[in-house]
């Protein structure tokens, strides 16, 4: 009986193993501005680099992405702590995708009618191109011209049922129509 409590008392002597500290993760205090303006745009400086650069008109996730690996910044990169240098080359790729190795399959104006080349037009540019086209479809009076010029859907939806504005909602018929007129008739005559 003598030896178990000698034992004990030893292992409460002995001292207890530390845990393993884990290390302490220090992070550099970055200056992150809230608003930031690219190319032309006011951008959440608060967002990661591949959403807030989607925020500009003409960028989709896809051209995003394709700017973030030209570039090689880290697409969860916030957009404010990005650098006046760093910046001016964010434009200059959103200008030039094809200078920085961007395929030509990525770009919204392929083959462009004045000029033949492969262009990414964006925020202004892409309006003023947008309205251009529209109007050089009226002038030619093409079909589209037309549907465009009526307010009408252009690209084959039905109209019978959705795109019905105007003070007429719904089908009336002739015989409805007709006592309808002559009821109008009446009224004004009463009026006088």
């Amino acid at each position: 009986m003598g030896t178990t409590k000698v034992k004990i008392k030893e292992e409460a002597e002995k001292p207890k193993e530390k845990k393993p500290v884990k290390p302490v993760r220090v992070e550099r205090q970055i200056d992150i501005r809230a608003i930031t303006r690219v190319a032309g745009t006011d951008l959440n400086g608060d967002k990661p680099l591949i959403r807030a650069i989607r925020g500009i008109k003409g960028i989709s996730y896809t051209f995003g992405k394709a700017i973030c690996n030209a570039s090689g910044f880290d697409p969860k990169r916030k957009l404010g702590s990005l650098d006046e240098s760093e910046l001016k080359k964010l434009e200059d790729i959103i200008k030039n995708p094809l200078n920085y190795g961007i395929p030509a399959w990525v770009l919204n104006r392929r083959r462009d009618r004045e000029s033949g080349k492969d262009l990414h037009l964006s925020s202004f540019d892409l309006d003023i191109a947008k309205k251009f086209d529209i109007q050089r479809e009226i002038d030619l009076k093409t079909y589209r011209g037309f549907r465009h010029m009526l307010g009408q859907p252009v690209r084959g939806q039905r109209t019978r049922g959705h795109f019905r504005t105007g003070r007429e909602v719904g089908v009336v018929r002739k015989a409805v129509r007709t006592v309808m007129a002559k009821g109008g008739e009446e009224k004004k005559e009463e009026k006088k």
